[in-house]
């Protein structure tokens, strides 16, 4: 996925400016796809040029809203009913593969902070599930779906974590250390 596709998908849902774009991505796409405001502004006038979003509407301070063009909306229906993504490169699980290489109580570590930085996001994705005010629209309805993806993932990669613990210490014993 690109910002592109996550831009036009939100604005598609409703018209935004840019300020609006960035606290939108915060608030909903920041553990799929987070975006800074000036990738955020420069793929805006990339759009914009392309004919894939119009200016709606112009505000003080040079403020801008977009809307959606019915040339954006088939790029990005186009994107949505195209071919599924290869699965992403795991660079924690390549690290993973490799922790052979450090000392056993380094490797350990490693492991803790995998546990501990999945249960840190899973809370923050759960104090952001409580803080959205659901309905039952399409962008709410598949929010809905994407952070149950987020929830899962999370509760996962915890409890593998402390699996991979157990397993580490269990070598840990066998071999005396």
């Amino acid at each position: 996925m690109s910002l592109r596709y996550g831009m036009l998908g939100l604005i598609a849902d409703r018209p935004s400016s840019g300020y609006d774009l960035l606290q939108r991505f915060k608030k909903s796409l920041a553990n799929v796809w987070p975006a800074t405001q000036s990738q955020i502004y420069t793929e805006l006038t990339k759009l914009a040029a392309a004919g894939l979003l119009a200016v709606t509407d112009e505000g003080p301070r040079g403020r801008k809203e977009y809307s959606i063009t019915e040339e954006g909306r088939a790029e990005l229906r186009q994107w949505l009913a195209g071919a599924l993504p290869r699965p992403p490169r795991n660079e924690m699980l390549l690290r993973v593969f490799f922790l052979g290489a450090i000392a056993p109580e380094q490797a350990r570590e490693y492991m803790a902070a995998l546990e501990t930085r999945s249960e840190k996001s899973l809370a923050e994705l759960l104090d952001l599930k409580a803080a959205v005010d659901w309905d039952d629209d399409d962008f709410s309805t598949y929010g809905r779906i994407a952070m149950e993806w987020g929830e899962r993932y999370f509760a996962m990669n915890q409890e593998w974590a402390r699996w991979a613990l157990k397993e580490m210490a269990q070598r840990d014993n066998e071999r005396g250390r």
